[in-house]
């Protein structure tokens, strides 16, 4: 789980760190067993991954694609399917390793098709991916031609199942970071497009995570945004009391009427929103690589209207705009 000098160095330019020894070291302390009690679980499965050189690698499908049946024996396709169990649960997908389909728990691929075409081509651009997951976005924006794409998740596991993708794809224009955004405060406006996909809502001071959001974006960069809303007639802003849809930290759920307001507030330009669209059980489900609860088990059995809780079912929209 080293990342590359050439990233560390990268990464120092655009101001993670004073220098690669400072990167590096930081780096290795969130990538260890002081952090998560699975980490030498999934340290030892990871060092397992067989060594083998990809005969396509293919980041534009719905299923980013490594790989096929034919470049693995028999037993290292079963035993790479066993190792890949052990990173369960995969929530952000999906993805096909040498023919092993890992059904994750949300098609990201759904939301994704949403959304590239409306945004600002990724031919060429640094992309920042606030809050990325296992990086499947990450490897699509890569796919969709950016340069460089950083992705940045405090969450330990979703960070190794990026190491599992990287084992076999070996690009290092696509980092993921063990990091949340709290700490990334040095970072440069060097970004051409920043991506925050399901996290504004969990942010206690909205208003605050968007101009945090557009300290990092160069001149005339674009943000994308991704969040929970709610409709116009279920007023401005929904605050819950306790968990939404079986969810922590759930401060509050805007209009889009309301967030179009906030994002000039913190400063924005070019505010539109280019979807809004419920999540269904067709877009998160379980599955045999997420077999804990999902949608259907946060959602008011009697009126999937609503969630068990008793307010509007889930409902996302997607936002763009433009720095100064």
């Amino acid at each position: 789980m080293m990342y590359s000098s050439s990233l560390l160095a990268q990464l120092v330019e655009m101001g993670l760190a004073d220098n690669t020894d400072a990167l590096a070291q930081m780096l290795a302390q969130k990538l260890s067993s002081e952090q998560h009690g699975d980490f030498d679980k999934w340290a030892t499965a990871l060092a397992a991954l067989p060594k083998i050189t990809p005969s396509d690698i293919d980041l534009t499908q719905a299923a980013i694609t490594v790989g096929q049946q034919a470049d693995v024996d028999a037993s290292q396709y079963t035993s790479l399917s066993d190792l890949l169990h052990t990173f369960h649960p995969w929530r952000k997908g999906p993805f096909k390793l040498f023919d092993i389909f890992i059904d994750t728990e949300w098609r990201s691929d759904l939301k994704w098709d949403r959304l590239l075409p409306h945004i600002a081509p990724l031919s060429g651009r640094r992309v920042l991916d606030i809050g990325c997951g296992s990086g499947y976005h990450c490897w699509r924006m890569r796919g969709a031609g950016a340069d460089f794409v950083l992705g940045v998740d405090p969450t330990l596991m979703f960070v190794m199942q990026y190491f599992v993708l990287q084992h076999f794809i070996q690009d290092w224009r696509v980092a993921v970071l063990p990091l949340g955004i709290d700490e990334l405060s040095a970072v440069k406006p060097c970004f051409d497009t920043v991506f925050s996909m399901g996290l504004l809502y969990h942010r206690r001071d909205p208003l605050a995570h968007l101009q945090q959001l557009k300290r990092y974006l160069a001149k005339d960069g674009e943000l994308v945004l991704e969040t929970l809303v709610i409709e116009p007639q279920h007023g401005d802003v929904l605050v819950p009391e306790g968990r939404y849809a079986q969810m922590r930290n759930v401060w509050s759920i805007p209009s889009v009427a309301t967030l179009s307001q906030w994002l000039a507030q913190a400063g924005y330009r070019h505010i539109r929103c280019v979807d809004v669209t419920p999540t269904t059980s067709e877009e998160q489900r379980v599955t045999p690589w997420m077999q804990f609860q999902s949608l259907a088990d946060f959602l008011d059995p009697d009126d999937s209207s609503k969630t068990i809780e008793g307010y509007p079912a889930p409902l996302r929209a997607m936002m763009l705009a433009n720095s100064g």
